[in-house]
């Protein structure tokens, strides 16, 4: 059997770049800042010492640069799990396979992956405004149940408490758990709330929220709220960190997840300014990441 990954399964544009994200090998940084905004990227890039290029294709839209004389980039994923699948595995493929001869290398490359977010506080004593470090990604999308590996990065003991306590209904996916990268948690989130972070595969239905149409469970974030696990909480949701962290343990990568929370869902409380919230986060993480 060939070792030649087919054109089907890699694809590249022309210039040799990775098919959705158009970056090429050199582009890749160690350290990556991804975030769901495409607004958001030039927020980033603003605090960069430099801009060295700039690429957009579809959502995503990539900038690259310099802080400190280290190289950094930001990148916009757009919302949803199904994107952070391109982005994590087209990321991993211009790093850690030869685009030109189609083979996965020998020596692995381990990126930095933070993604900085927005997300609303499923706990009462989480202010609005306040920023959260998500210690496990829990996945309600079913993502990573379409790997064959994902027993091996997965918390079984939280993933079979949370079918437990909540009554997880057999026809939805297994809501798996996966734990963030304990060196970037510890130094980008060292003085920060740290807590479990659900990740919903929609932004109603599956976030609780009832419009016209009812929710399948009208008490699921009470049930989040609820949820405990030895020193476990579930602290906030969001639409990403599950596949994010899932992936990056897959594939050997750091992964991270900062939010800053511009609602409480049990205070009722919403942001009067989140935008400023998220820009000081934005420079917290930046600081810290390249310190």
């Amino acid at each position: 059997m060939s070792n030649i990954i087919p054109e089907t399964e890699l694809i590249l544009n022309p210039n040799g770049s990775v098919y959705h994200l158009k970056l090429l090998p050199e582009n890749i940084a160690d350290n990556i800042i991804i975030v769901g905004d495409q607004g958001r990227v030039e927020e980033v890039s603003k605090f960069f010492d430099t801009v060295d290029f700039k690429v957009q294709n579809r959502e995503f839209i990539t900038h690259g640069g310099t802080i400190n004389g280290k190289r950094i980039m930001v990148l916009s994923s757009g919302i949803g799990t199904d994107n952070i699948d391109i982005l994590v595995n087209e990321l991993d493929a211009a790093v850690n396979i030869d685009l030109k001869t189609r083979i996965i290398k020998e020596d692995k490359r381990s990126l930095n992956i933070v993604r900085i977010g927005t997300s609303g506080a499923l706990q009462e004593d989480i202010p609005v405004d306040s920023f959260v470090v998500s210690t496990h990604g829990l996945g309600f999308d079913g993502l990573l149940n379409y790997y064959l590996d994902l027993p091996s990065v997965n918390d079984n003991e939280i993933s079979e408490e949370f079918i437990k306590q909540t009554n997880w209904h057999k026809n939805l996916p297994y809501p798996y758990a996966v734990k963030g990268s304990e060196t970037l948690i510890n130094k980008i989130g060292f003085d920060l709330t740290q807590g479990i972070t659900a990740t919903a595969p929609g932004f109603y239905g599956p976030q609780g929220r009832k419009l016209r149409l009812t929710p399948w469970v009208e008490d699921f974030n009470q049930q989040l709220t609820d949820f405990k696990y030895k020193e476990n909480r579930i602290t906030n949701f969001e639409m990403e960190t599950s596949a994010l962290y899932g992936l990056g343990a897959l594939h050997g990568h750091q992964t991270c997840t900062v939010c800053a929370i511009i609602a409480n869902r049990v205070a009722k409380k919403y942001s009067e300014n989140y935008h400023a919230a998220v820009d000081k986060l934005i420079q917290l993480v930046l600081e810290r990441l390249t310190k």
